[in-house]
């Protein structure tokens, strides 16, 4: 699946769950502004697993640190498609994005949301395309932006962040799973699973169909649900 792809499959996940999960799981009421935090950070966590692809959509996002970080995770993790697409890093993710803000408090919390930001920008295409400075400088400054307006309204360690964080990566997996070369779910376990509705990444299937109706759907979904005051009451 496209970078685009994924990070709109993000906020599909977060949004239609939002007013059902966290109550069940969290035990709290997630606030409108919270729904709306939680299903742009969670497109951005939708591109988490793709860490491990040195020349993806992710890994020149914040120029070369991204690069970098790209790289190392590929080598550390057996490459693309194998540890970062597994739930045991699902489950990495979420336990870490829980600990740093509930232990390393609101500079983590804020850093984590400028990270996830940085990604759905870059995902989502709302910066100039290429590798260069004018395209990952923008993606810098509007999730910089982003950040200092969630400041405003993000606890020191809201407790639906970690969610989001893991819904994000659930729903990378599921997206490639319907690819042909899956995703080994079970890692180590090296088989893959697969569901091959996408014969190859960015097809008309994938960006003229699926893609835009996930786009409506969230937007529906917020306008009609999940932003209501009663929601999941």
């Amino acid at each position: 699946m496209m970078g685009h792809s994924h990070a709109v499959s993000g906020a599909l996940l977060f949004a239609g769950t939002a007013p059902y999960l966290p109550p069940q799981v969290l035990g709290v009421h997630l606030e409108p502004q919270e729904i709306l935090m939680g299903t742009v950070l969670c497109a951005g966590a939708a591109l988490l697993p793709d860490l491990d692809h040195h020349d993806g959509t992710i890994a020149n996002f914040l120029g070369p640190v991204s690069k970098a970080l790209c790289r190392f995770v590929a080598w550390v993790s057996g490459g693309h498609r194998h540890a970062t697409h597994s739930l045991l890093f699902v489950a990495l993710m979420t336990l870490g994005s829980w600990a740093g803000s509930t232990y390393l408090g609101r500079p983590f919390t804020l850093g984590l949301a400028f990270f996830l930001l940085a990604l759905a920008v870059r995902a989502l295409g709302i910066c100039p395309p290429g590798h260069g400075f004018h395209a990952w400088g923008t993606v810098v400054a509007m999730a910089g932006l982003g950040t200092a307006i969630i400041a405003r309204f993000i606890p020191t360690a809201p407790g639906w962040l970690p969610y989001a964080v893991g819904l994000g990566c659930v729903a990378h997996l599921l997206g490639d799973s319907l690819t042909k070369r899956g995703a080994p779910w079970l890692w180590p376990h090296k088989k893959r699973y697969e569901l091959v509705l996408i014969k190859h990444s960015g097809n008309r299937l994938e960006t003229e169909i699926l893609t835009p109706v996930m786009g409506v759907a969230t937007v529906a979904l917020l306008w009609f649900g999940a932003l209501s005051p009663h929601a999941g009451r």
